[in-house]
Parts: structure tokens; sequence; C-alpha cells
């Protein structure tokens, strides 16, 4: 039988498919370190419980797949049409594209973007390198290897500094804003030591912050109203939204959404968003983050192709939420995304 095709009835009263989907995630294990963001990136058990019981209320089954070594050989013992991706990898500047790899050398169909995709846009300098040449602004920058500061290369203060190729505000501190030459050599040997790898470093644009999420392919693509993140200011020196803000958003945070933006600029800045879904070829969902400087300029900050779906948490289901699509419709969407790119029968 061929991997896109489902052995499975039809329920009946016209349900729509039985299918089986494979839920492939990274969870945390509550690893001790010294660097407290380790596993930011990593689900809970709650968000893979939340996913799961929402696709089985459309009846289909779901089998658990954790992305760990012994994901070909469960994956090999398992029958699934589709997986449900949400896993991140375990290691390197590549790993969000280890399970799209091992789904699409399998022909096993899954949601969200490929590996190619994945891979590209977790590089936060390439993605940046890529966008340029389409005439998307985004912050001026400079690539920093081993915690050696070289020329700024124009770079003006401040300054804010980010490990390349992490998500989830991982290495991005509330200290993360330098004003001075010392201090910015203090912070990027301190997180290189850290995180093992490449510093972005790149000019801060002081303004407004926006996420805009962005859901289906082609024709059927929908940019959401972008979400403006307002930070409390008495807290707060430099407004970023960091590791130790997004834990505590509560504290720091009020989320408008739609944003007070007015309708001219709110066009502009989903029109770019669209745009580069489109550039980078992402697929199903994805949400992209913006900041628009003092001077109404619209800056590209960077794209997360796989983005977090803990419920009453992660930014993608909170936009969603507001604008009146509950968790498991939410879900459902991007199953459903998927499911048409194969051809196969969305849910209904």
């Amino acid at each position: 039988m061929d991997a896109y095709e489902s052995a499975d009835p039809l329920p009946p009263d016209g349900a729509g498919p039985c299918l089986t989907v494979g839920l492939v995630y990274n969870l945390k294990k509550g690893l001790k370190s010294e660097v407290e963001d380790i596993e930011a990136e990593y689900d809970s058990a709650d968000t893979v419980t939340a996913i799961k019981e929402a696709i089985e209320s459309f009846g289909c089954r779901v089998e658990l797949l954790e992305a760990d070594a012994g994901l070909l050989k469960k994956l090999a013992e398992t029958r699934v049409d589709i997986v449900f991706n949400i896993a991140e990898g375990l290691y390197g500047r590549g790993r969000e594209a280890q399970v799209p790899s091992i789904l699409n050398f399998l022909k096993i169909p899954f949601t969200g973007s490929d590996e190619t995709t994945l891979c590209l846009a977790l590089d936060k300098a390439l993605t940046k390198r890529i966008l340029y040449t389409y005439k998307i602004k985004t912050p001026k920058y400079s690539l920093f290897s081993g915690g050696m500061l070289g020329p700024l290369k124009g770079l003006r203060f401040p300054l804010i500094v980010k490990p390349n190729a992490e998500g989830s505000s991982k290495g991005i501190s509330n200290v993360a804003v330098v004003e001075s030459k010392a201090v910015l050599e203090q912070l990027l040997d301190k997180n290189a030591r850290a995180y093992g790898q490449a510093m972005l470093v790149e000019e801060f644009i002081p303004g407004r912050e926006l996420t805009v999420a962005i859901s289906g392919n082609g024709d059927e693509t929908v940019v959401y109203p972008p979400m403006e993140i307002k930070y409390s200011r008495k807290k707060l020196k430099h407004n970023i939204y960091s590791f130790e803000v997004k834990k505590n958003y509560r504290e720091y945070i009020e989320y408008s959404c739609p944003s007070s933006l007015d309708p001219e600029m709110e066009n502009k800045v989903k029109s770019i968003a669209e745009k580069i879904y489109r550039v980078l070829e992402c697929r199903d969902f994805s949400r992209i983050d913006f900041r628009i400087s003092e001077e109404g300029e619209i800056y590209f900050i960077e794209i997360n192709p796989l983005p977090g779906l803990a419920p009453g948490y992660s930014d993608y289901p909170m936009i969603t939420g507001f604008i009146g699509i509950d968790y498991r419709s939410t879900v459902k969407n991007i199953l459903n995304s998927a499911l048409k790119r194969y051809g196969m029968q969305p849910l209904n």
C-alpha cells in the first residue's frame, strides 16, 4: 500500500477519514544545567497531551513517537498515515531538519515545513542574507564565532546579542542588549561558552514589537492579524522578548491582538510576512517576528516555521485564540493543510 493511502474505512455519517496520526516530539526531561534555558525549545508532556487529545477528538488514532535515537525503529514498527511534527531535533545547527529528513526519506507525509526550510530558518544570519536579496528590511548585523569580537563593521550601539541557531528566545537574556564594546565582549565570551555556537550581533531597534501567525498553503494561505507585544516599561530597561520575559509573561507583557496599528501599517506588515512565508517556502503554519522603529520602518527580526503549540503559553495558539479560533481548531487547521498538500482527505 502506498504511504499516502489509508487502510481504514470511512467512519459513519461522512465524518471524514479514520487516520492514524503519528505525533513526533521532543520532551523536556528536567535536565540540570548551568544554562537555564537548555530545554526551552522542547515540549512539556502537557503540550503533547493537548495536541493528542485535539487530534483524537476528530476520530483519529494517535501514536506517540518521541524523536530520540529510536525514532527510525519506531517508525518502522508503527503504521501511520501522516505525522504531526513538533520535534525540534537533538543536536547541531540543522537539528530541526532531522525529523522531516527522515520522514521524507521514508515517504511518510508530515505537517509543517520540510527539512530545507527548517534548516535555513534556524540559521538567523543565513535567513537574513537570503531575505535581503528580496528587499526585506532587517537590522544591520554581524556574526561572531568563538566568543571573539572582531570589527563591528559599522554597527551602532545599542546592540542585541543572541545565539545564531536557537529558537524560543533561547540564549536571549534580559541583559542581551548592550551599550558598550566592553560589555559586548563579556557577553559574547559568556554566551559562546554556554551555547557553543556563533553569536548574532545586530542593531537593536527600539519601537513596537509584533508577531504574525500564518497558516495554509498556496491560495489558501491565511495571514492572521499581527499580535503586538507590549512591555511594562517600569520593569525592563530594554523591551525585548527574552527567555525570562516569555517564562513570566504575565508579569512583563500585555498582548494586543488585533494590534492597534493603523490599517495601512497592518496591511504592510501582513504583506511582508506573507512574502517571507512564500520566499522561504514555508508550509502549513509559521510565525514571524517584526519590529517597527520609531520612524515607522518595518524590520524583520526572525521566523519560526515550527512554532510552539503550548496551550495558554505559545504565541501561535495565543494569536489564533484571540481571533476566535479555539485550540482544537488550530490543531485541525494545521493537520488539514498538510493533508490537502498530500492529496489526502481533510478532516471535517
